[in-house]
């Protein structure tokens, strides 16, 4: 089992997005994503994406919203638990990344980019509306299979 964060940080219409390029042997080689990553050891979700957002981008969250948590099964990799932030209180200068390259990509142009099939359901499902939910995808690989959404 895997647990991890994704932050959404917003500015100007905008999200911040990380586009996977550096890394090796990296499950999300190529795709765009928010800023995140894994917990260590006796984090709190909250401490994690603290820590993560400032590791990859130089920037020091000021506040934060927990707007959902997805759970990915997959045939090919671990169970994953992944709580989505957003945020657009933030402090601090953009740093270079050593996974892949930081842009600043137009909120109505975020599911247009090569993203996780699953990614583009709940970015649009908070785009929408501001209440909090839970989403399951399943994948075989790169495919998704199908999804379950929890409102609350």
């Amino acid at each position: 089992m895997i647990l991890s964060t994704l932050c959404y940080i917003e500015k100007d219409e905008q999200y911040l997005m990380l586009h996977r390029t550096k890394k090796k042997n990296d499950i999300n080689k190529d795709k765009w994503i928010g800023i995140g990553g894994k917990f260590e050891e006796n984090e709190s979700p909250e401490e994690c994406i603290i820590r993560e957002v400032k590791e990859e981008t130089g920037l020091h969250l000021k506040s934060y919203q927990l707007r959902c948590i997805v759970t990915y099964v997959a045939t090919n990799w671990e169970t994953e638990y992944m709580y989505v932030f957003t945020s657009d209180d933030f402090e601090g200068n953009i740093i270079e990344c050593n996974e892949g390259d930081l842009q600043w990509v137009n909120k109505d142009e975020v599911t247009k980019l090569n993203t996780w099939e699953g990614d583009k359901i709940f970015i649009e499902k908070m785009q929408k509306d501001n209440d909090f939910f839970t989403v399951k995808f399943e994948y075989d690989g790169d495919k998704l299979l199908g999804y379950a959404l929890k409102e609350y």
